[in-house]
């Protein structure tokens, strides 16, 4: 019997969403756009290992672009996946990859100041016991967090932001209002928020003293909505195997389908998890990870360079990775969304994601474009599990 790996790397897009528009995200491109960037530096981005499973024809069937350096002939599956839902978060993406594109509209909060409105705080401050909110408006987590982390630690009042995301983020010092606290806070807010079909609640804690010292710590915990019908995951289980989540695998489907999981501290911790999944992984099993840093720590800061070398980064350890398959494993790495550090604004971008398939004994094959529900069926296919409601297996 097989094994399936399946590897998300958070936001890294490679634009032609043909409905990027609509999302106000027309010619972004993450992937497209740090490659040109680097080359017109002097300094061509280094992704030998992408570039060999054929990620420069992934971004060519995206977004019709060559880039310099990157028309190697593939050596692994290669083409490129659109989202159907209506969406361009992390669940979103995440769901349709397992199979599951999600059949409702998000609740998003309006851009105005305050965002969250009075229904969601005045019973979260009750049940919670707060002595009120801070902030209550749209931002990223860094500007916000040196604005008000200052005033949060004098008062207890934690702070409130969302985003173009269908989202609540609750921000809290780990020691001086407690992490446990902080994950409490945000149970009673997921039960006041799911309802009206607000995707998640983040519980983002962080540590230090002055706003020049803050930092967010790898405590966050995502509460999602749980998927409205049966994922991989689920199937997963259902027939016999064990499914091993690595990073916030766990938080996007809300520990549904869950049999292990395993968190680290940064990306780099993420991939050593990884290894040792796939190492110790059974006959049926699924390891399924996300490598959230792409997004949360270059994406949404616009950090150009830092994604760049981000990607180098992960790239490099791909061996690794690739080294503990065995015989009649298939790996696919894929992305959830786009987060273009050149785009305006700090939020996720609409584009279409690469897709790249490898294992021993698989070899070149151009898949085109397919659909994000056509990975996790292709996927099932491959562990022998009967066919989903959604996508198609491409090989």
């Amino acid at each position: 019997m097989a094994r399936a790996v399946l590897l998300v790397m958070d936001s890294v897009g490679c634009g032609g969403a043909p409905d990027a528009a609509e999302f106000g995200d027309a010619g972004a491109n993450t992937l497209g756009h740090i490659i040109r960037y680097r080359a017109e530096a002097g300094r061509p981005l280094q992704l030998p290992n992408l570039a060999a499973l054929g990620l420069g024809d992934a971004i060519r069937t995206a977004s019709g672009i060559d880039l310099p350096g990157y028309n190697k002939t593939p050596e692994g599956v290669h083409g490129t996946a659109t989202e159907v839902s209506r969406g361009k978060d992390t669940p979103t993406g995440h769901w349709e990859l397992a199979g599951v594109p999600v059949p409702w509209d998000w609740h998003y909060f309006p851009q105005t100041d305050p965002a969250i409105p009075v229904e969601v705080t005045e019973p979260l401050i009750e049940r919670a016991g707060l002595p009120g909110t801070l902030f209550n408006a749209h931002s990223s987590g860094m500007p916000v967090l040196r604005e008000y982390g200052e005033e949060h630690i004098a008062t207890g009042r934690p702070i409130l932001y969302t985003s173009v995301d269908s989202v609540l983020q609750i921000c809290a010092h780990e020691m001086h209002f407690g992490l446990e606290r902080l994950y409490e806070v945000c149970r009673i807010a997921a039960e006041i928020v799911h309802p009206m079909r607000v995707g998640r609640v983040i519980a983002r804690p962080f540590v230090g003293e002055t706003s020049e010292t803050f930092s967010r710590t790898p405590n966050r915990k995502d509460l999602a909505i749980p998927p409205p019908e049966a994922t991989l995951l689920d199937r997963v289980v259902a027939a016999g195997g064990r499914t091993h989540a690595i990073g916030k695998i766990g938080d996007i489907f809300a520990h549904r389908g869950v049999s292990t999981l395993a968190k680290g501290r940064d990306d780099m911790a993420l991939i050593d998890a990884t290894v040792d999944a796939v190492r110790s992984a059974g006959e049926g099993d699924l390891v399924f990870a996300n490598y959230v840093e792409f997004d949360s720590l270059y994406g949404h800061q616009r950090d150009v360079e830092g994604y760049a070398a981000a990607l180098e980064a992960f790239d490099s350890r791909l061996p690794e990775i690739a080294g503990a398959l065995r015989p009649g494993d298939l790996m696919i790495l894929t992305a959830d969304h786009g987060n273009d550090p050149t785009f305006r604004g700090t939020d996720h971008t609409r584009e279409r994601v690469p897709v790249l398939g490898t294992g021993p004994g698989i070899g070149a094959r151009a898949v085109g474009v397919v659909g994000f529900a056509d990975v996790g069926e292709t996927l099932a296919a491959h562990l022998g599990l009967a066919p989903g409601r959604h996508g198609r297996a491409f090989l």
